[in-house]
């Protein structure tokens, strides 16, 4: 099943050149089969990732790891495992990367916030932070639902080979283990709008796309205290996690003063419409 879907998936060989024609010439059952063995006697070992810069729009780049064939398919097979069991945990605000989700549902999440008059913003961004996942703490956090040591043992041997820290951005298993990872920071944003929710309405949302995250508090001067609460949990969080904040790239908004921010690659902002009705844009 994994190798099927690193096939219909496609993409270019990794360092060791091999592409999907030549294993179907070689056979797939033979090629699978060795897999097989390696990760039953334990003596699989992931090839290097081959490194490929694309380039972003603020004039730097994204390292891209892209892992032999053979490696793509262990980390389906693990996917297929373990994904399952994490996405009991993870929570509504987070979109990225998950079954049946898709960034126009998080767009549309902070859309309708505004519309309920959440105008302050905490648009946070994280520095490097695919680069910058702790192994120790990954493992930790996957060793609290997963008890299997075949699982556990192929995830330290996949994490090794990638590095002494972080998860490279292309691998397939990656997307899974970055939401693991930050879903404590979820649970507690979750926990805030559910103390400070007033029957159906809460005052704080939040939206979360892998390491692209804002959330969005009511606009009365009343919850100024809440938007301070939130900022310093938040700070707490990360630093529990290691994780640094970009304070050159985060910023404090309110969308009431005409301040716009961006998420997910569209800017957003407050406006009145012909009718004089405000309206998210």
């Amino acid at each position: 099943m994994a190798y099927e879907m690193a096939k219909k998936n496609d993409g270019a060989p990794g360092t060791d050149g091999i592409t999907f024609d030549d294993i179907e010439a070689q056979g797939v059952a033979t090629f699978l089969e060795q897999i097989q063995n390696e990760l039953i006697e334990r003596t699989y070992m992931p090839l290097p990732a081959r490194k490929k810069e694309i380039p972003k729009g603020d004039g730097k780049v994204r390292t891209l790891s892209i892992p032999a064939i053979r490696d793509r398919v262990v980390q389906g097979a693990l996917k297929l495992i373990v994904e399952p069991v994490f996405e009991a945990d993870f929570q509504p605000g987070s979109f990225g990367y998950r079954p049946k989700r898709e960034a126009r549902e998080a767009v549309s999440r902070v859309a309708q916030a505004i519309v309920q008059n959440k105008t302050r913003v905490i648009d946070l961004d994280l520095r490097a932070y695919f680069d910058t996942v702790r192994h120790e703490l990954l493992l930790k956090k996957v060793a609290q639902r997963i008890s299997d040591n075949d699982v556990m043992h192929l995830l330290k041997v996949m994490l090794k080979a990638s590095g002494k820290q972080g998860v490279p951005q292309g691998g397939v298993i990656s997307p899974v283990l970055s939401n693991i990872y930050l879903n404590e920071v979820d649970r507690m944003l979750e926990r805030a709008k559910e103390v400070t929710r007033n029957s159906k309405y809460t005052y704080v949302e939040y939206a979360r796309f892998a390491d692209d995250m804002v959330i969005l508090v009511d606009a009365h001067r009343r919850h100024d205290w809440l938007m301070k609460a939130l900022e310093k949990r938040l700070r707490e969080e990360f630093a529990k996690l290691q994780v640094e904040v970009n304070e050159e790239k985060s910023s404090i908004v309110d969308l009431s003063r005409g301040e716009s921010f961006g998420f997910l690659g569209f800017e957003f902002r407050r406006t009145r419409s012909l009718k004089g009705v405000l309206r998210p844009h």
